[in-house]
């Protein structure tokens, strides 16, 4: 692989790789790998409770399509038990033959419909599209019914979102969902504008709300500066 340089510089046949083109080679490669290994993290969830799965009754009541009821605005989604035991939490459901089960129904409180169509949907596809709203909704939704391929998605989709402005929010956040990414990437960002953190209003909320997380982000922030200074000894 050569850039326009290389080939101008040397024949084909002698030309070697410069750096440029060997640092791209490699970020391309290392793109490569992480999309095949998404699409094998996409085909394991797929295949999981698929309709030949041994595991689930086989009883009318599991086979037959379930009506998964958004509590907050009274609206109904159905779904097909394969699917939908792609959660182990419902899937415990439909094995243990709860009340679920046997009425066709599940109640999902504290979700719109929007959210829950979503979350279905993904069940079905291992693939929603996300704004930063519906990522931070279905990561919720998706902690509580153990879907951590879900989970997974949206942290990763919150992650590359992060910026000054949403920074301490999104850190409260993560830390309330246990989203390690996201802790790491909002984080960061909060330690490189201490300057200016005590100025901003969710500053403020979140040492009125939780006081423990502004110890946390203290605590990092000298344990960096130690960290700093003990280079610039060792350098010397």
């Amino acid at each position: 692989m050569w850039c326009h340089s290389c080939r101008e510089e040397y024949d084909e046949e002698d030309a070697g790789t410069c750096k440029e083109c060997y640092e791209e080679a490699s970020e391309t490669e290392e793109e490569l790998k992480r999309e095949i290994e998404d699409l094998k993290a996409k085909v394991a969830f797929l295949r999981l409770s698929s309709p030949l799965d041994p595991h689930l009754p086989h009883t009318s009541s599991a086979s037959a399509d379930l009506l998964l009821h958004a509590a907050s605005d009274s609206q109904e989604a159905s779904a097909s038990s394969p699917a939908i035991s792609r959660s182990p939490v419902f899937k415990a459901m439909l094995e243990n033959e709860m009340a679920e089960s046997r009425s066709g129904m599940i109640k999902i409180f504290d979700v719109s419909y929007d959210v829950l169509r979503s979350f279905i949907h993904y069940l079905y596809t291992a693939d929603v599209l996300l704004d930063e709203q519906m990522a931070c909704n279905l990561l919720i939704l998706a902690e509580k019914y153990q879907v951590k391929h879900l989970k997974a998605f949206c942290e990763k989709f919150m992650t590359s979102k992060v910026n000054n402005e949403n920074a301490i929010a999104s850190f409260a956040f993560a830390h309330q969902h246990n989203a390690k990414q996201l802790i790491e990437a909002s984080l960061s960002l909060i330690m490189d504008n201490m300057a200016t953190l005590t100025q901003r209003e969710e500053y403020k909320e979140l040492l009125e709300k939780d006081p423990r997380l502004v110890v946390h982000i203290y605590e990092t922030y000298l344990a960096r500066q130690v960290n700093t200074a003990a280079k610039k000894l060792t350098f010397k």
